[in-house]
């Protein structure tokens, strides 16, 4: 796979996405480690993630974002950690690097950051301290609890004349060297930021080589632990005015006051690992973990080894050919590793669980995060993303109960939008994420051939599909007159274009927008020929799916484009109809085969590649639109007013993957235009792809840094494609 690098750049990367390396020219001056990204996650919803300078440039990065309500209630506890290195000649090298309001960046760690690399799903960052001693951090989280490890390694050999004590310093251990790491300590929600006080001091319990810190009373409590020949020193002060740079660009809160309790200090020998241990878990958990004591490092060295099984059987359930998945295919092990940063796990605590960790792992009551750093699980991102990410990487029974969760939350015919950060009852205001479910069961259904799970919820189905006949919530109906689906009430935002300011719809596509009826065609094909395959009535679902079919064509076909209507009967005026250039008109061709004749798919398809594609994706409206935006910047308002009016989503190559197959049938033709996506494993966010990018080019990259939906859409085309390719030779 030949791969582009931007000579401009001056950190590079090697061209196997399985091993993404960058590495810095140091004859350029450039701070772009500041603009791009790393992240961990651990399966409950909470993660790490930072600059990877190392400086925390968003609210949301932290290196302990613990999930206390498995997957919400995110909580910043560990923002980050400086290093300092003290060499046996006493020189101090400070690793670490903070920007502040004053555009002020101290220290300045990055000059001694040589590459950052990913080793599976691993950051690493090489750190050049001398001609002979090179510093490896690595950090991962346990999955299933809220623990972070950062593991320290010494690379190289002391140089023979170099001295063990030396200007002042304290004796050293025997070739060995200082390291002393500050952690920067916070107790608030992943949204907000923190303004410290010279009054407040968090508190601190030291246990010599650990410390259990609580911002205040009623705060969670968190540890810190390292091996028992490290020291804690307990001070305790505030970093005031950090300043994130990520934040200020969206109008967003940008400076934070941050507070540091102490500082461990480590002796650091070529060879032997050094780990730091922060955890969220509770009390007795954290004294089962045994971490502080004579076997530290080894249970540290045990749960890497851990992380790295579970990753190899995550490649091995993907790989169906038992061929080394990342020797043949190495972006699709990059995309399948990427796709498990979003599954999570939704438990019921309605039930009690004599186990909780089981209760976390447990395949039965998955969900999916709709994007790192700031979204929470959607009712739309999971069902569009569930092919992608569950059934083409083998997780079939995680699937099943995503699936089964989802259907335990209906609520008069409607599956959930979005669960709230807070954990409390659902929000239903969507129109599609329910059809969007009925797609995902036919590809499950149609991948594993588990029809069990089609009699479970069956019923569930039929009532959902009686609710869209007979009227549900904001406006959902289905039309009697031409069986068309139609939804909209004032000040509800119903499809996947759902950006809202205040009381501004943006779009609010009110009427009968056409993925809507393109989903609910399908969703009424596929209960046709469930209910016979169920040996029950199929008539009802068959006169619906006729009627629908006889309408769509003629409804939405608007002939002087060439292309389909956006929105048929807008605001519920008959006859009045959006003719605003969409990619949305996709799907009527990439579900379904029925309700466009070939050369209506040829023109619209034409007209969508003329207007809306780019290579990195679909733009949201044609650039010859009055409401076109070419930019996604500034503060909410202006990213929301651009959000679905001009900017460039990824996920949405995935219908015109599909369409341009339909079509064509040459997946030889469209390698290239995945090839593009490749570069987003290192341009964003190290290992992931993003939510969107800029409408114009250079198309950078914006929204969310990891988007789930884009990662699966690219993973599930570039798995179909690969395979259509190598099965024609």
């Amino acid at each position: 796979m030949a791969l582009k690098q931007d000579a401009s750049t001056p950190y590079r990367v090697q061209a196997n996405p399985w091993y993404v390396r960058v590495n810095k020219n140091l004859d350029q001056d450039d701070r772009s480690g500041l603009d791009r990204e790393w992240l961990v996650t651990n399966g409950l919803g909470g993660y790490a993630s930072g600059s990877l300078f190392g400086a925390t440039t968003r609210c949301y990065h932290g290196l302990l974002v613990a999930a206390l309500h498995p997957p919400v209630q995110r909580t910043v506890l560990v923002a980050k950690v400086d290093e300092v290195v003290t060499l046996p000649d006493g020189e101090k090298l400070a690793l670490g690097v903070n920007e502040y309001s004053t555009g002020t960046i101290a220290p300045q760690g990055y000059s001694y950051l040589q590459s950052i690399s990913l080793d599976g799903d691993i950051p690493c960052f090489f750190y050049t301290l001398s001609e002979t001693l090179t510093l490896e951090k690595r950090i991962w989280m346990e999955y299933g609890q809220n623990t972070t490890y950062v593991q320290y390694i010494l690379h190289g050999a002391f140089d023979e004349h170099s001295e063990q004590t030396g200007n002042g310093a304290e004796p050293f251990e025997p070739a060995s060297l200082i390291l002393d790491i500050a952690p920067f300590c916070l107790s608030r929600d992943y949204h907000a930021t923190t303004v410290g006080s010279v009054n407040w001091q968090f508190q601190v319990e030291n246990s010599t080589n650990r410390c259990r810190i609580q911002a205040y009373d009623g705060a969670p409590a968190y540890h810190i632990i390292a091996a028992p020949g490290a020291t804690f020193t307990s001070d305790g002060f505030w970093y005031w005015h950090i300043w994130h740079r990520r934040d200020h660009e969206r109008g967003l809160p940008d400076q934070e006051d941050v507070y540091q309790p102490g500082v461990f200090r480590l002796h650091l020998v070529p060879g032997m690992p050094a780990t730091l241990v922060l955890t969220a878990e509770n009390e007795t958990t954290c004294t089962s973990l045994g971490y502080g004591g004579a076997r530290h490092e080894e249970l540290a060295t045990q749960a890497l080894l851990r992380h790295r099984r579970r990753i190899q059987q995550l490649l091995n359930v993907a790989d169906r050919s038992s061929v080394a998945l990342f020797e043949q295919d190495p972006m699709f092990a990059r995309l399948v590793l990427a796709a498990d940063q979003f599954i999570v796990a939704r438990p019921d605590y309605t039930r009690p669980a004599d186990d909780q960790q089981m209760l976390r792992l447990a395949p039965d009551r998955k969900t999916i995060i709709a994007g790192y750093p700031w979204f929470t699980d959607w009712g739309r991102d999971s069902m569009i993303s569930l092919p992608g990410l569950l059934l083409c990487t083998g997780r079939y029974s995680e699937a099943r109960g995503l699936l089964k969760a989802f259907a335990s939350f209906v609520h008069n015919g409607l599956i959930p939008n979005r669960f709230p950060d807070d954990g409390f009852d659902p929000i239903y205001n969507t129109a599609d994420a329910t059809l969007w479910m009925f797609r995902a069961l036919d590809y499950y259904l149609t991948t594993t051939g588990d029809w069990s799970l089609l009699k479970e919820l069956f019923s569930t189905l039929c009532e959902i599909i009686q609710w869209h006949v007979n009227g549900t919530e904001y406006g959902i109906q289905m039309d009697p007159a031409d069986g068309l689906l139609k939804a909209g009430v004032p000040g509800a935002q119903l499809t996947w274009m759902d950006a809202k300011v205040g009381d501004w719809v943006v779009t609010p596509r009110s009427g009968k927008p056409v993925e809507i009826n393109a989903l609910w065609y399908y969703a009424l094909t596929a209960m046709e020929g469930w209910a016979v395959r169920l040996s029950t009535d199929a008539a009802q679902y068959g006169q619906l799916r006729a009627l629908v079919r006889q309408h769509f064509s003629s409804r939405f076909w608007y002939a002087d484009g060439g292309y389909l209507y956006d929105v048929v009967d807008v605001a519920g005026v008959a006859g009045q109809n959006d003719t605003a250039l969409r990619p949305n008109q996709l799907f009527a061709a990439s579900l379904t085969r029925d309700l466009l004749s070939e050369q209506q798919v040829e023109s619209l398809f034409q007209r969508v590649t003329e207007h809306l594609f780019t290579p990195v994706g679909l733009r949201s409206l044609s650039p010859t639109d009055a409401n076109y935006h070419d930019h996604f910047i500034g503060n909410r308002e202006q990213r929301d007013a651009a959000y679905h009016q001009g900017a460039v989503w990824p996920w949405l190559i995935g219908p015109y993957v599909d369409v341009h197959l339909q079509l064509y049938n040459d997946p030889a033709a469209l390698l290239p235009l995945l090839e593009p996506f490749v570069q987003q494993l290192w341009g964003t966010c190290l290992g992931t792809i993003s939510e969107l990018s800029e409408p114009e080019p250079p198309f950078m990259n914006g929204g969310c840094f990891a988007q789930a939906w884009s990662v699966a859409e690219i993973l599930r085309c570039w798995l179909f494609i690969r395979t259509q390719h190598n099965q024609q030779g």
